[in-house]
């Protein structure tokens, strides 16, 4: 007996041992925030934010790779007790919802393929790449509706995924398990913010509409008699549908695939119907916006890019003020176009829907003389985006004497080139950079020494200049001028980028003359100081340029005035209005810290991408004529043409074929009477 207790008790001394040193070689530290925060979680374990479980979001939390409110399975005061815990402010976060991006399905199919027992659309993909009359549709095996953990997804009787919005909380598992790519996260900023890829299943008439609008999408509600809806998807990327459905050059009817069969869609006139549809009931029909974000900015111009970035800035959730110097916003809507083509009754309407959007607008305030960049950021504006237009230089050549800068130091040639020769030459009272103009810039360079320049660097963006540097003349060539930066009302200096290597180099400047006929569009911010517990002085400033256009953006579209800001944002309304889009959204990523960059397949008109040279089966149908105005009446705002009336715009939206990229089926369907197509191409 006495054996058995000795021998226990020293098996029980080993062991404890034993755990006393394995306690000591793996013991796991657990942090007590983590631990905390992990214990205000529900424990769902659902994996909605992202992470495997909520120990591991907790951990993320901690870290600062997950915020607080990254939990979709709990609600504003679990975040709130969080956030707490960290001792940070939560922010209104906007909503995530699962978007399909396919409308054809399996079932609507002619042609089946056999996926021999595969219930898995990954693996349908990886095996065999899944249907083969369309190579990026959906492949309607459900897997989406499988890693949904909120019953927010079922499949259609189309055999394609439905979202419930109501249910969706913008997790992401579908969009992570979907192999084609076809179902992605969806918000108003992230549908403003992008950019068409070559990837994206675009039509050929959004891919030519300067805008991007979703015009297979309208076509379609106008079709099915929702116009409500018709004039929300125009919304989306346009915030003038009046206006533009009457001065529209339509550069979108011109690839409209249904001209293969007879005549192209009239696209534009069916914008008009929808557009004149909101006139009617009274109230503006308003698109979706995110949560107010407590940022606010200042937009100076109220032009069609202006009020467009004015839009768009709304709709991302900022305060915005619209400052203009004439009586009256609208640029040369309202001052060069006939009124029988666009009565200012139109315009007004446009206007007051923007403005609907809680977009605050103040006239008669001229940069330079009542406001200035500097007085603007220092009432609190995160950001000023300059947006003046193109008409400088015609009304520098009205004014009996230059106007003095709108910009701190920026000047234009045209007004340079007219200022007097004083006697003590202080007009340029330090050093000068030239940008642009060729031998002209060069030639001004004598006439910026004669009005007292110290130093004058001419910057070219050409590789080659005829050009001989002497005394106080610098020549830069292959360069462009990236961002400019002062201290109040004061230019201190120019960063400039070469154009090949893409470094950037820091010139001193007090003033910038520009050989344009206008002030570029410029992105004014504070600086912030490198150590975030600093404050920054309110009087330092970088103005950024807006990340360019996609056309020539590949081309040596970097810095002020490139290729693409001059052949691609002001030929037309609509081009101005995707310049106004892009300048909001480059002052959004300016804000909030993100990338301006393009993605590196980003669409353009010439970019290669699946097409069609025919069609078969489409049978005839004649393109609706838009009725005139016969009758005359008083005043100058009777409009040549009346508009569709709604079964014209019923019949002529019938006639789109509602293109994809190059998949087709067949349907019976006949919409408001019209005759059906044999085959119609889908995506």
């Amino acid at each position: 007996m006495l054996q058995a207790v000795i021998l226990m008790g020293g098996l029980g001394v080993a062991v404890g041992v034993c755990l006393a040193i394995a306690s000591k070689v793996f013991y796991v530290y657990v942090d007590p925030l983590i631990e905390a925060v992990e214990a205000v979680l529900p424990g769902a374990n659902c994996g909605g934010c992202g992470y495997p479980g909520c120990s591991a979001n907790a951990a993320a939390i901690v870290a600062g790779e997950s915020p607080p409110n990254s939990c979709v399975a709990a609600g504003p005061e679990t975040a709130a007790a969080i956030a707490a815990l960290l001792g940070v402010k939560i922010e209104a976060r906007e909503p995530d919802i699962s978007r399909p991006g396919c409308t054809y399905g399996v079932a609507e199919a002619e042609t089946k393929f056999d996926y021999d027992g595969i219930a898995d659309c990954r693996a349908a993909a990886l095996l065999s790449g899944g249907m083969k009359v369309c190579a990026i549709g959906c492949l309607g095996l459900g897997s989406c509706v499988r890693a949904c953990q909120f019953d927010a997804l079922h499949m259609g009787p189309a055999g394609l995924p439905v979202v419930d919005p109501e249910k969706c909380t913008g997790c992401g598992a579908c969009e992570r398990v979907c192999p084609k790519h076809i179902i992605t996260l969806s918000s108003v900023t992230r549908r403003i913010l992008h950019e068409y890829t070559q990837s994206d299943c675009t039509t050929p008439c959004q891919r030519a509409c300067p805008a991007g609008i979703d015009i297979r999408t309208y076509i379609r509600q106008i079709a099915e008699g929702d116009y409500h809806g018709a004039v929300q998807t125009i919304k989306e990327r346009n915030p003038f549908p009046a206006v533009i459905g009457r001065i529209c050059p339509r550069p979108c009817e011109d690839q409209c695939r249904r001209q293969l069969a007879d005549e192209p869609v009239a696209i534009n006139f069916l914008k008009r119907f929808a557009a004149d549809y909101e006139r009617r009931q009274g109230d503006p029909i308003l698109p979706y916006k995110a949560p107010d974000t407590g940022r606010r900015l200042a937009i100076i111009g109220g032009g069609v890019e202006g009020v467009s970035a004015a839009f768009f800035a709304a709709r991302l959730g900022h305060g915005v003020v619209v400052y203009e110097a004439s009586d009256h916003l609208g640029g040369l809507l309202r001052t060069a176009i006939a009124r029988n083509r666009l009565p200012m009754s139109v315009l007004e309407e446009d206007l007051r829907s923007v403005e609907a959007l809680g977009v605050v607008t103040k006239t008669g305030q001229t940069l330079g003389r009542d406001i200035t960049v500097a007085g603007l950021l220092a009432e609190g504006n995160e950001a000023v985006l300059l947006a003046t237009g193109g008409w400088d230089s015609r009304l520098a050549a009205l004014r009996s004497s230059p106007p003095p800068p709108m910009v701190p130091g920026t000047w234009l040639l045209i007004d340079v080139m007219r200022l007097p020769v004083k006697a003590d030459k202080t007009v340029f009272n330090g050093d000068v950079v030239i940008f642009g103009g060729g031998e002209l810039g060069v030639a001004a360079a004598s006439r910026c020494r004669e009005l007292g320049a110290n130093r004058v660097t001419v910057v070219l963006r050409d590789k080659t200049s005829s050009a001989t540097p002497g005394q106080g003349l610098t020549v830069i060539t292959g360069s462009a001028v990236d961002t400019l930066h002062g201290s109040g009302t004061a230019l201190t200096g120019l960063s400039l980028r070469n154009l090949e290597s893409g470094q950037t180099s820091l010139v001193s400047a007090q003033h910038l003359v520009l050989a344009s006929g206008r002030l570029p569009e410029l992105i004014f911010q504070i600086d912030k100081p490198d150590d975030a517990e600093a404050e920054a002085p309110v009087e330092t400033w970088t103005a950024y340029s807006p990340y360019k256009a996609p056309l020539k953006a590949a081309e040596g579209g970097i810095g002020l005035f490139s290729e693409a800001d001059v052949l691609s944002d002001f030929p037309a309304a609509i081009k101005a209005i995707a310049a106004g889009r892009r300048l909001a959204a480059s002052a959004h990523h300016l804000m909030t810290g993100s990338d301006l960059a393009l993605p590196e397949n980003v669409l353009t008109p010439y970019a290669v991408v699946q097409n069609i040279d025919h069609v078969e089966g489409v049978a005839p149908v004649p393109r609706e004529i838009m009725p005139l105005c016969h009758e005359t009446g008083p005043g100058a705002e009777m409009e040549i043409e009346q508009g569709f009336d709604e079964a014209q715009a019923r019949r002529e939206a019938a006639r789109c074929l509602q293109c994809g990229l190059i998949c087709y089926r067949h349907t019976t369907e006949t919409v408001n009477e019209a005759p059906a197509e044999e085959i119609r191409p889908e995506g």
